[in-house]
């Protein structure tokens, strides 16, 4: 047996067995106990990440997504009240496009007109539901120039509810203006809830609005820009619902505490991506429960993007 002395004097660091693990492994060092690998913890985190993923498409093959727990299919409809007549697969006309090579990882959506058919996922089990103290992130990369690009007025690159924009809806906008072109994140619970007296949307103060807005987003030609989004404390029927947006894997601003009661009927909540939006999206994510900056930096640093969750192993 080897001499306690001997012993100790072979232990080294764990930072350095992790660092070099098969020469110092092979020269009988061992890591002290107690300390884990950097990298352990690494994998750890990103496990618990890619747990909470409900729903993945990296538009890498195709249009369908990689990932699911309910329908993996994109579809198409002539607008957003005619989703009862769509049909599955990209519009014939053009006007949304397959891209092979165009994205932030490898494929991508790419939006070519502002008017026309709209496409989306089917929210049923790939969002989730509201439900009491309800949760959740979803995270996706754009790349767009604002001043050439967009159309004027209001562009949403994401949309999910089963209503419309201003009742049980979330979204992020883009506002093209004279006076500057801002992003925002849109958390608009139940009409009645947030809206009780029904005012005109100009009547209601910007500070009453449900709306997160930064006034100079860092969206710039050729550059791809990652937006996330986590809600947490939703439908517990008190002030205590919060929301985070997150750009380039930093917040950007956060609306609440305040009530955010959501109803929605399953069968019509839709993921809409790029409503009246021109340029690429890619790397589409939706996660069950609200994730953490750390957990959204970790998003954004990925190098493979999304897809590289499933190849970790905890």
């Amino acid at each position: 047996m080897m001499p306690a002395t001997a012993m100790k004097s072979r232990r080294i660091d764990s930072y350095l067995l992790c660092k070099f693990p098969a020469a110092l492994s092979a020269a009988g060092v061992l890591a002290l106990p107690g300390i884990p690998c950097a990298a352990d913890d690494e994998a750890a985190a990103r496990s618990k990440i890619r747990d909470a993923l409900m729903f993945h498409v990296s538009f890498d093959k195709s249009t369908e997504a990689d990932h699911a727990r309910g329908d993996r299919s994109l579809y198409h409809a002539a607008a957003m009240n005619k989703r009862d007549a769509a049909a599955p697969g990209l519009p014939a006309g053009g006007e949304v496009k397959h891209a092979p090579q165009a994205g932030r990882f490898g494929g991508a959506l790419r939006f070519n007109a502002s008017k026309g058919p709209m496409v989306f996922f089917k929210a049923d089990r790939n969002f989730p539901a509201p439900a009491p103290a309800w949760s959740g992130t979803i995270a996706f990369w754009l790349n767009t120039d604002p001043a050439k690009e967009l159309p004027d007025g209001f562009c949403d690159p994401i949309q999910i509810t089963s209503k419309q924009w201003d009742d049980a809806a979330m979204f992020v906008e883009f506002e093209k203006r004279a006076a500057g072109i801002p992003f925002r994140l849109g958390v608009y619970a139940d009409k009645a809830v947030w809206n009780p007296a029904g005012r005109k949307f100009d009547d209601i103060p910007a500070a009453e609005r449900p709306l997160i807005t930064v006034s100079k987003p860092p969206f710039a030609a050729g550059k791809w820009t990652h937006v996330a989004f986590a809600f947490s404390r939703f439908n517990t029927g008190q002030p205590d619902g919060t929301a985070t947006l997150y750009l380039d894997g930093k917040p950007a601003g956060s609306l609440g505490p305040r009530t955010q009661t959501f109803t929605w009927d399953a069968a019509q909540a839709a993921i809409m991506p790029g409503l009246n939006y021109i340029g690429l999206m890619d790397d589409l994510a939706v996660f069950d429960r609200a994730l953490g900056t750390d957990e959204i930096g970790t998003l954004f640093a990925l190098k493979s993007g999304v897809a590289e969750l499933k190849a970790t192993k905890p």
